[in-house]
C-alpha cells in the first residue's frame, strides 16, 4: 500500500516540476530573446517480481517481471533554436543570426 502511494507522489512532484516549467515558457513568452525548456522523466527504480525464465523442450522461455517504483525528472532542457528576427527602427540595436550568443 505505501509503495503505491509513494510511486503516484513521485509522479505528481514530477508532474508539478513539469507545470512549473510550462508556467515559466507562458510568462515569458514576449520576452526578447527568451528561450523556452521542456521537462523528459525517467523511472526512478523497477522492482522484480520474477525473474526471466530460459526455454524448455515443451516451453519457451519467459521474460521478467517488473514493476514501475517511481519517476523523476531526467532533465529539463533549453530550446535553443534561433527565434524570429524582430525589426525595431532602432540603429543601437542589433541581433545574431547563426550560432552565438551576445
Amino acid at each position: 500500500m505505501l509503495r503505491s502511494l509513494s510511486t503516484g507522489v513521485s509522479g505528481m512532484k514530477s508532474n508539478q516540476v513539469k507545470m512549473d516549467v510550462i508556467g515559466n515558457n507562458i510568462a515569458n513568452v514576449n520576452t526578447i530573446a527568451f528561450k523556452s525548456s521542456r521537462v523528459t522523466f525517467k523511472d526512478m527504480l523497477s522492482q522484480t517480481l520474477q525473474g526471466a525464465n530460459e526455454p524448455t523442450d515443451k516451453f519457451g522461455g519467459s521474460n521478467a517481471k517488473q514493476v514501475g517504483i517511481g519517476t523523476s525528472i531526467a532533465s529539463i532542457d533549453t530550446n535553443m533554436n534561433q527565434g524570429a528576427l524582430q525589426p525595431t527602427g532602432r540603429a543601437t540595436d542589433l541581433a545574431i543570426e547563426g550560432n552565438g550568443f551576445l
